[in-house]
């Protein structure tokens, strides 16, 4: 019988390949082509003599389930990420950059599941259980009922998780956990899928929840191949900037809640710590008003949340202008400033322009590029805004502006923060932002013309 070809596949797009190629040609990544075992070639089933597998139990779409039990933490931002609390037999991967602080995170909530009843298992492959000790005490969390093990062999991992059948298991991390069936490197591919599908697998069949921990590469992506991401329940994103006390805790997937919810925890001295209004936070320090500082009323998930845009707009040397952006999507900055332009008949050319979000957030909703605009144009024209005004819309390239959703959340927001006026898109529907004064602008121009009288 003729041996089973071996197929390489790619693991970013999954493109299947003859041999083996340095570049993918279906989606153009470099170094993503693996090699596959091949499946066992056995003699092919005939007639309804040969062994057949079960019959799989149906169901239709009005069959009544009831939900998934939740175990809350106690650290409200976490539980409000998760959807809500910890979902049994759920498996959550969490990424962020070395040093973000996952490891404490992840801690600090293994101890207060611990102290609501739970069992929990914290497995680290990158340090030994003293190391995790020392942390736990520097935390204050010394006698939490947290088990510890420092363990890389999947099939041991596996064993001891069958035997305990802990409610919450902790794997730090998955780039670490090595399988013997495998034959590659910890870290690589086909060990990272083997182990992330033997985990998954474990939390569906035993109700065990379990928690992967997933480096990152250079370009902020969960190391690996991207089928894990596919494979768990919740995907978490631990974000912030080194110079900043501020940690973002993001879902981008989760089957349990609602994706793009955030967290806003603050890295103290014992541990993090969540903050209940992140609004007040970022705004913190925001003294008289200053050119090239606007507040814009954002939506993060379900939450409003307000933060500064600052903008400086300086003469630049000869050569090319310089464009620089810490916290938005620089090629919607050059549309805003293509836009300014073309139709406001403001140039920009010759000039340098720096951006940046206020408190190392990273914003992605259209509904700020007014606020940029608006920060653009109060340095350009060195003119305050008046400190008691938000700012929200969405530009088009033909200048117009376009409404956005949860208008009144934004301005609820902004008012209990004590902000008095907004400039938002019109029209509005009656009602919303009573006690404020709103400023509807149409278009770009008209928005240029009447608070910058410039254009």
């Amino acid at each position: 019988m003729a041996k089973a070809a071996a197929t390489f596949t790619c693991s970013e797009c999954g493109a299947t390949h003859g041999k083996w190629a340095g570049r993918c040609d279906a989606c153009g990544g470099w170094n993503t082509v693996v090699e596959e075992a091949p499946l066992s070639s056995g003699p092919p089933s005939k007639g309804l003599g040969a062994k057949r597998g079960r019959l799989i139990p149906l169901t239709t779409l009005s069959t009544r389930e009831t939900p998934p039990p939740r175990a809350t933490s106690g650290i409200g931002e976490l539980d409000r990420v998760l959807g809500g609390g910890l979902v049994a037999g759920s498996a959550i991967l969490v990424g962020g950059d070395p040093g973000i602080g996952k490891s404490t995170l992840l801690l600090q909530a293994a101890a207060r599941f611990a102290g609501t009843g739970l069992s929990c298992l914290y497995v680290s492959g990158e340090e030994a259980p003293a190391q995790v000790r020392l942390r736990a005490e520097r935390l204050g969390l010394a006698d939490a009922p947290v088990q510890l093990a420092a363990e890389t062999s999947l099939r041991d991992i596996l064993t001891t998780l069958d035997q305990l059948r802990p409610d919450l298991a902790i794997i730090d991390s998955i780039q670490t956990m090595w399988s013997d069936q495998v034959e590659s490197a910890p870290g690589s591919v086909s060990q990272v899928r083997t182990a992330a599908h033997e985990l998954v697998t474990f939390a569906k069949t035993r109700g065990t929840a379990v928690i992967l921990v997933g480096h990152v590469t250079k370009d902020g992506q969960i190391a690996g191949p991207r089928v894990v991401e596919h494979m768990v329940d919740c995907v978490l994103y631990f974000e912030g900037e080194r110079g900043h006390q501020f940690r973002i805790l993001r879902a981008v997937k989760n089957r349990f809640g609602p994706a793009d919810e955030i967290g806003v925890f603050e890295m103290t001295g014992a541990g993090l710590a969540e903050v209940a209004n992140p609004s007040a936070l970022f705004l913190a320090g925001r003294d008289e008003p200053a050119p090239g500082s606007v507040v814009f009323a954002g939506i993060e998930g379900t939450r409003p949340l307000l933060v500064e845009f600052q903008a400086l707009v300086t003469p630049a040397p000869p050569g090319t202008a310089r464009r620089s952006v810490v916290g938005w999507d620089g090629g919607r900055l050059a549309m805003i400033l293509a836009v300014l332009e073309a139709r406001c008949g403001i140039p920009f050319q010759g000039m340098d322009v720096y951006l940046n979000v206020a408190g190392g957030l990273r914003i992605t909703e259209p509904a700020a590029d007014l606020a940029v605009a608006a920060a653009l144009l109060s340095s350009r024209e060195d003119v305050a805004l008046p400190r008691d005004t938000v700012v929200f819309g969405e530009i088009s390239l033909s200048g117009a502006l376009r409404p956005v959703s949860q208008v009144e959340n934004r301005l609820k927001e902004a008012q209990k923060l004590g902000f008095s006026q907004a400039i938002i898109p019109g029209p509005v529907k009656p009602g919303i932002g009573a006690g404020m004064v709103i400023r509807k602008m149409v278009d770009l121009t008209t928005f240029v013309g009447d608070i910058f009288g410039a254009g």
